[in-house]
């Protein structure tokens, strides 16, 4: 990778529904390292060096096929699309990464990879949540505040059965964005599965503009409360901004609500830590398997606040990512204590290769570890206060996860 160049890490490669897909913030270069939901990445670019092949495989099968397809197969409908030989290409490599069953290694043709790389402007088209890979499911992380998916009484943790009658059993994630997103005011129906109901939920939905929220802060009792919703490209900048709010207050007691937080950019997340932390305190540890060393992201070593300072976390299975990420942190750091329940365990890296100027393949490179080395994917970061969310909570517009938190700070 040339070190000359930028790089940029996502913490999520979770999905985020949108005209353009959306993939958690990529900064497009030679070498460019980012992590996305529902999914972590690094872009790279190959060189113009010929490659040759040193498979011992034999490849008659696969010639034999494409002249068979090529001479004998008919198109039934007149309207379908003629099929190139460079389309052939590439649907052999879709099916050379579909072989490895990781749902976060993805060859992307041209018009998937052109969208893809679009998935950071300012805002998007469509229905506002983001998917994630679970249990071999295609799984709601959390719906965007405010969006049409919100609003449509999407929730996290829903399983994706169908998009406008098109099972997705076997389907990636970037099959599924393809198919819900599209232009605002047209509709897609969607069918999901939620844990407590017996029948599937059919949810029409109209996608529409999305502006994309990041921070809010409130003060409740003596306690300051930052909500973030999301750790993409302005995120830090925010997060900065309502520390200088919290310290302006005047109070000591802070809540971090990270709750249906799917994750993004990985500096935001080692940059946020930075405030809490001092220099060279481990982040996370990025593990490459047993052949490369891992990498440790540690502290800026900001570290504005004293002893005075009581933190806690709001978390719950939304919680993905970048989320767990800083929340890992604080917690193994003894900074603060997260109440709520366990959160998503997304903690895979991908790296995204150009592999030709208008094409690129995601592949999962490493996984996540705590400060003291857990593993975010093997189940999530667990919660020092299990509060769970009732029915009757929801119904009765009752926050008893945030009551817990402000009760704890309260007691200390």
């Amino acid at each position: 990778m040339n070190s000359s160049l930028n790089r940029y890490k996502l913490v999520l490669i979770i999905v985020l529904l949108l005209a353009v897909s959306f993939g958690c913030g990529v900064y497009f270069g030679k070498s460019t390292k980012y992590n996305n939901i529902q999914n972590n990445i690094i872009v790279g670019s190959t060189s113009s060096t010929q490659y040759i092949s040193t498979t011992t495989a034999n490849m008659d099968a696969f010639w034999e096929t494409w002249n068979i397809l090529s001479q004998k197969f008919v198109y039934t409908h007149k309207d379908a699309k003629k099929i190139s030989d460079q389309d052939k290409v590439w649907g052999a490599i879709q099916g050379l990464t579909a072989v490895y069953g990781d749902p976060y290694t993805v060859f992307m043709p041209p018009e998937e990879s052109k969208a893809f790389a679009g998935d950071i402007s300012g805002n998007f088209e469509g229905v506002g949540m983001e998917l994630a890979i679970k249990d071999k499911n295609i799984v709601v992380v959390a719906p965007l505040k405010g969006t049409p998916a919100y609003n449509a009484g999407v929730q996290k943790g829903d399983v994706v059965l169908a998009i406008d009658g098109k099972t997705t059993a076997g389907m990636s994630i970037d099959e599924a964005v393809k198919l819900i997103r599209g232009k605002a005011d047209t509709v897609v129906t969607i069918k999901f599965a939620r844990d407590g109901k017996t029948d599937p939920l059919e949810i029409k939905i109209t996608r529409g503009i999305i502006d994309v929220p990041t921070a809010e802060t409130e003060i409740k009792g003596d306690v300051f409360i930052i909500k973030l919703y999301n750790f993409y490209a302005p995120s830090a900048d925010k997060f900065r901004s309502a520390l200088r709010e919290f310290v302006d207050s005047g109070k000591t007691k802070l809540i971090l609500d990270l709750r249906g937080n799917p994750g993004g950019y990985l500096e935001s997340a080692v940059d946020m830590a930075s405030w809490f932390l001092p220099l060279g305190k481990t982040v996370v540890k990025e593990d490459f398997g047993p052949n490369i060393d891992e990498q440790i992201y540690r502290s800026k070593g900001y570290d504005i606040f004293n002893n005075n300072l009581q933190m806690m976390i709001l978390a719950d299975s939304g919680s993905a990512s970048a989320s767990e990420i800083l929340a890992g942190a604080l917690q193994e750091n003894k900074i603060a204590k997260i109440v709520g329940t366990k959160t998503f365990g997304k903690g895979s890296v991908q790296e995204l290769i150009n592999i030709t100027p208008d094409t690129s393949l995601k592949v999962t490179i490493a996984r996540w570890l705590t400060p003291n080395g857990i593993s975010i994917s093997d189940g999530g970061l667990t919660p020092d206060y299990e509060v769970n969310m009732t029915a009757d909570d929801v119904k009765a517009n009752k926050d008893s996860q945030m009551d817990k938190a402000i009760s704890l700070l309260d007691n200390q």
